[in-house]
């Protein structure tokens, strides 16, 4: 019972820290509405290490219903953009990562999160706003990603090779 209670919390403070990295990138312009930089992936990069594959999918629709509630997205074509990216890019987050494991870093795995999202919302903006004038934004669109997936897997590589939070979360998880 306690672990399915520490499992419970985590999924509702790694929530909490999605939003707020939601509200950070909120904050931050950008050249199209539904383009992200992806700052709010990095919980769901750290829960990869801390918990089990059902909560990790429940913490990434709890991003993507948060992130619509609080950018006032939910009922509007950016919402779909931002849902099908975060669904998409999580999912394969969590496939590679449990394929894979140590041997694709987080660095690796954040930029090919980054290259699902990015694509899902490229064929959207295809078929929904742009037309075939929608691969016109895709080179800035997938450099744009490419870079700041880098940034963020150097970021969540590090905060897990350091972080003594993150160690103390990790051997409560193992222990």
């Amino acid at each position: 019972m306690q672990s399915v209670s520490r499992e419970a919390h985590m999924v509702a403070m790694l929530a909490a820290f999605c939003m707020f990295f939601s509200m950070i990138e909120y904050l931050i312009p950008k050249p199209l509405p539904f383009m992200r930089l992806g700052l709010a992936n990095l919980p769901i990069l750290i829960a990869l290490f801390l918990l089990s594959d059902r909560k990790i999918l429940l913490l990434i629709f709890l991003k993507v219903l948060g992130q619509g509630l609080v950018n006032g997205t939910l009922f509007s074509y950016i919402f779909l953009f931002s849902a099908a990216g975060t669904l998409c890019s999580g999912t394969a987050m969590l496939l590679i990562f449990k394929a894979a494991g140590k041997r694709v870093s987080l660095i690796g795995i954040c930029l090919a999160g980054a290259l699902v999202s990015n694509m899902v919302q490229l064929v959207l903006a295809r078929f929904f706003i742009f037309g075939r004038s929608a691969f016109i934004i895709g080179p800035p669109f997938l450099i744009i990603g490419t870079v700041s997936a880098l940034i963020l897997g150097f970021f969540a590589e590090r905060f897990v090779e350091q972080s003594k939070w993150f160690a103390l979360q990790r051997g409560e998880r193992n222990g």
